[in-house]
């Protein structure tokens, strides 16, 4: 009777399917159909960490091979009354030495010296006999506290002595239990499909797994997730994966914006030679893509910047294209070298300083507007508080030689005042106006000489050799990190193509967004409006954006890696290289995805970084096919190999199991994108 009611409890219960997979295992053993068992082995000798367990040649065969980094589950052989179901998951190392294993190395010794063609029946149930050991990943067990949910941890409460251990390979549904039954109902997504070996050649006795995987959508929000492993391994692909189960997984709450860097452009636009299609194909209701170069078959929004408003950066951008055109001419690389200070620099600066710095952002403004860059000048004006530069009459009279006109109030105006300059400081350096009178040196500095001559050349093109440059700007660039951020409120996953730009503008909005976005979620902290709403970054090439030493790291980088989480804002880095990216960053990131990875140094910092990959450090290193990766995510809390799905716009993300199992068993994912 007290057998009856504890099967009755279990009958919603996700350990049900342990209860029937032993009722089975039982069965078979009774009818003698040693074929269909799931048995392993038995236990040799147990720890906290590792056990060791004792197998045979059929055992192993029987359930379709043992392969290294494949799962087991222990269970007591004989439960007592009133204990709960439950098992331990293993995870296999390697062999293991028996108590017999000097003898079978010289019984094999002994035969292949004398060539014997054949082994007698005793000797071949002698050899047949192995250990292998395994890592204690955990525990699966009825929460104490919630009925019908399964609760797993990452120690052992207890264990009795070894030969009271029977050792199972977990068929499909016991799998599905270990790597879905800790992962949340609610937003789940399927990623992909078990893969516990990159070898997909079956035994004739039992097939592969098919088992879907999936992840809680949850995991992501807020959370820094990492992808690692060589090019061409499907990097991308799994970004696209995660990006489109956050879209599916808020269709009504619309509580997830995201941001993508595409500096590809491969999930902007379609790529029909490789078979990829893009996030903002698949989901054109939910993409927004911003484009630097728009393409005729995307959609897009100009991305471009505001010159002049940002100086500082966008003359950093000029020095950058210039050089990558080849202008290497004196005054040009002179230009190219000159710093412009930054508008937010000028109110903490003294009054003399706070004039020079002005003059020469006036300067720098100057070459843009002879360059053909437009803008409002209104704004300029209320921007540094009118655009006269503040010489003195004495230098207005030399520099128009004789009675100088009324002071610039225009941009037009600015640039001929300055023109005159360039060609007085040339024809007569040491004229007594361009000394300053407090200090008796120089009046404008080399920097402010370089400017002047780009803007006035004695011999050269100046200011043309920018005129082109003039498709990255637009007047009213200030506004799109405001528009930006509204299409992020609003649950819209905005996509940058950056496809073919330079790294310097690349930069300069991964920067730029990245600060708007930080400080808006840091006042609505401070404000108490965060409510549930989260937004995700995607960086690719992470290692530019957070270098290994902390020192390299850009300010807002820093704090996105350190604090981002608190303000809600979620990232998702793709790099080749462990060993690149900042390790305070690395330390703090809840989520991984692995593909293979060649070097030593890679496999040991994970593994330091993560003691959940210390044991499959070998096997990350070996196994090279297309999507083949190791998942740590929030809720699994041991790493899981899987083969991930392909994205896709042709089905749904629920109608895609049979699909995915398909792919995992069948085909290697050589049409995954690349990363």
């Amino acid at each position: 009777m007290q057998q009856f009611f504890e099967k009755a409890l279990l009958q919603q219960h996700p350990l049900r399917v342990l209860e029937d997979f032993l009722e089975r295992e039982v069965a078979n053993e009774k009818a003698k159909k040693y074929n269909e068992l799931r048995f392993v082995g038995y236990v040799l000798e147990i720890g906290y960490d590792t056990v060791t367990i004792i197998t045979s040649d059929p055992f192993k065969v029987t359930v379709g091979g043992v392969p290294r980094n494949s799962l087991l589950v222990m269970v007591p052989s004989e439960r007592p009354h009133g204990m709960p179901p439950h098992f331990t998951l293993l995870r296999v190392l390697d062999t293991a030495p028996t108590p017999l294993s000097s003898e079978i190395l010289q019984t094999y010794f002994e035969l292949q010296k004398k060539s014997m063609p054949e082994l007698d029946v005793f000797t071949q149930s002698e050899l047949q006999w192995g250990a292998l050991k395994t890592g204690v990943l955990g525990m699966f067990y009825p929460h104490p506290e919630i009925p019908n949910v399964v609760e797993f941890s990452g120690d052992l409460n207890n264990f009795v002595s070894a030969h009271k251990y029977r050792v199972y390979s977990p068929d499909d549904a016991l799998l599905d239990l270990v790597v879905n039954g800790i992962v949340s109902a609610k937003h789940r997504f399927t990623i992909g499909a078990l893969r516990l070996t990159e070898s997909r050649l079956p035994l004739p006795t039992a097939p592969l797994p098919r088992v879907p995987v999936n992840v809680s959508v949850a995991d992501f929000m807020g959370a820094r997730t990492a992808m690692f492993g060589k090019t061409r391994l499907g990097k991308s692909n799994v970004v696209k994966l995660i990006a489109q189960s956050l879209i599916e997984a808020t269709t009504e709450e619309r509580n997830v914006g995201q941001l993508i860097f595409d500096i590809d452009g491969e999930y902007a636009n379609d790529n029909p030679q490789d078979d990829s299609y893009s996030l903002a194909s698949a989901y054109p209701d939910r993409c927004v893509v911003y484009a630097l170069t728009p393409k005729e078959a995307t959609p897009s929004r100009p991305l471009k910047l505001n010159f002049y408003e940002h100086p500082d950066r966008s003359r950093a951008v000029l020095a950058q294209l210039l050089a990558r055109e080849g202008r290497t001419a004196i005054y040009v690389n002179a230009f190219r070298s000159a710093e412009v200070p930054s508008l937010d620099s000028l109110p903490d600066l003294p009054p003399n300083e706070k004039l020079r710095s002005k003059r020469r952002i006036l300067m720098y403004w100057a070459v843009l507007s002879k360059a053909g860059y437009t803008t409002n000048e209104g704004k300029l004006r209320d921007l540094v508080k009118g655009l006269d530069p503040g010489f003195t009459d004495d230098l207005r009279d030399a520099i128009y030689g004789g009675s100088a006109p009324a002071k610039p109030n225009s941009l037009s105006s600015l640039v001929h005042e300055f023109e005159a300059l360039a060609e007085l400081i040339r024809s007569h350096p040491s004229h007594s106006t361009l000394i300053s009178s407090g200090s008796g040196t120089a009046l404008f500095t080399a920097d402010d000489q370089a400017i002047l001559n780009f803007l006035k050349p004695a011999v050269g093109a100046g200011t043309t050799m920018i005129q082109r440059f003039r498709i990255y700007h637009d007047p009213k660039a200030g506004e799109f990190i405001r528009e930006i951020i509204d299409l992020l409120e609003r649950g819209q996953t905005v996509i940058l193509d950056l496809g073919n730009a330079d790294p310097e503008v690349m930069k300069y909005f991964s920067e730029e967004l990245s600060s708007g976005i930080f400080y808006h979620q840091v006042n609505k902290f401070a404000n108490n409006q965060l409510g549930n709403h989260y937004i995700q970054l995607y960086f690719e090439e992470a290692h530019n954006l957070f270098p290994r030493r902390d020192e390299d790291t850009g300010e807002i980088y820093r704090r996105l890696a350190k604090e981002g989480a608190k303000y809600r804002i979620g990232m998702v880095y793709s790099t080749q290289s462990p060993t690149t990216v900042n390790r305070d960053l690395l330390a703090q990131t809840e989520n991984f995805f692995v593909a293979h990875l060649s070097s030593q140094d890679d496999v040991n910092i994970l593994a330091r970084e993560n003691i959940a990959f210390e044991t499959m450090k070998d096997d990350i290193m070996r196994a090279k096919t297309v999507g083949y990766v190791r998942m740590l995510t929030r809720s699994h809390r041991f790493a899981v190999p899987i083969q991930a799905r392909k994205f896709t716009l042709e089905k749904p993300p629920t109608e895609l199991a049979a699909q995915t199992l398909t792919a995992a068993t069948a085909g290697n994912h050589s049409d995954v994108p690349s990363s």
